[in-house]
């Protein structure tokens, strides 16, 4: 029987995406189910929230709570923590690479790679070379996927995406679906794989 799958939805300018980016492999493994890989666009679900920024950096108090919390939870995750130098960083040319591979066997390494430029690194995730860099490391024709990712048809796959997530009712990310059920943040994403387990042992 074919594995369930959770819809991991996520942003690369996300802190916490970037926790669960990087345990969520070892999840699916352990309870067996698929990986649907949802990259998506923040910026427009904040603009209808009245947000032209994140709000990490709107409320400063909770930005500051929300960096401590992030080199917290990557120490007790054993995954190296760099503050970037700047926040949030455009993660455009990167989302449309990841729809571009969503289906693809490298989007699990590719996405890892760039939350590591972002996250560890503090490298601009929105330069062209950077992102080559990262795709040549996949052994990755970085040029054609580029150039394919930049064509009309791919963006607007990003758009409907984008889209898709605010008729799901999605306002952050991390989220998860499993059937028609919302999940916000890396903290919910066992209560998600709960869900999804009690659903596969009732078929």
């Amino acid at each position: 029987m074919k594995n369930q799958s959770l819809e991991f939805w996520y942003e690369f300018a996300s802190t916490y995406s970037y926790l669960s980016a990087m345990r969520i492999e070892n999840l699916a493994s352990r309870y067996q189910f698929e990986i649907a890989w949802k990259p998506f666009m923040l910026g427009p679900i904040f603009k209808e929230q009245g947000w032209h920024d994140s709000p990490f950096n709107i409320y400063p108090a909770k930005g500051r709570y929300m960096w401590t919390d992030l080199a917290r939870q990557s120490r007790k995750r054993e995954l190296s923590f760099r503050k970037p130098s700047v926040f949030p960083r455009n993660g455009l040319l990167a989302a449309r690479i990841a729809i571009l591979g969503s289906k693809e066997p490298w989007i699990s390494a590719f996405t890892q790679k760039v939350f590591q430029a972002n996250f560890e690194k503090d490298e601009d995730i929105s330069d062209v070379e950077k992102i080559k860099l990262i795709l040549n490391s996949l052994d990755l024709d970085s040029d054609k996927i580029i150039a394919l990712s930049q064509e009309g048809e791919n963006k607007e796959l990003l758009k409907a995406q984008t889209e898709r997530a605010k008729q799901l009712g999605i306002f952050g990310a991390p989220s998860f679906i499993v059937k028609d059920e919302l999940f916000w943040g890396d903290d919910r994403l066992e209560d998600a794989i709960e869900l999804l387990t009690d659903l596969k042992k009732s078929l």
